[in-house]
């Protein structure tokens, strides 16, 4: 198999430093009425890294909320992903522990061809339920 990319970045997607405070969802009923906070650490096209201080686990589904605007990058976020109430869509895609306690959690935004997936659909399904109480 050919390697497509060269140098240190063997991402198809270019990852921008990027520490900014982000406010989260746990996109399930028992947590929906919370919002954690966190930060990211780095973003591209397609998702992010972020440090959360609560655990969240691997197919979660989280609403994310963070400063798009200063990003050129998010251009592409806005275009493809799917947007709610002003955050973004994601699945967690791997978490590690961090040193510090806390932890290194990657997100894949959600496109909106992804939304009629039966995971992504119910947690669409509790969003709108509770922003509608």
């Amino acid at each position: 198999m050919e390697n497509y990319f060269s140098g240190p970045e063997k991402r198809e997607y270019v990852r921008l430093e990027y520490s900014k405070p982000l406010a989260y969802k746990v996109c399930k009923q028992e947590t929906l009425t919370k919002i954690f906070e966190g930060y990211t650490v780095n973003v591209s096209q397609i998702g992010l890294l972020c440090n959360l201080k609560d655990k969240v686990n691997v197919d979660d589904i989280l609403w994310l909320s963070f400063d798009r605007n200063i990003l050129i990058i998010c251009k592409e976020v806005e275009k493809n992903s799917m947007i709610y109430q002003n955050g973004v869509i994601g699945k967690v895609v791997r978490v590690n522990n961090d040193p510090n306690g806390s932890f290194d959690v990657g997100v894949k935004f959600l496109t909106r061809e992804e939304k009629e997936l039966p995971d992504v659909k119910t947690s669409i399904n509790f969003l709108e339920h509770h922003e509608n109480k």
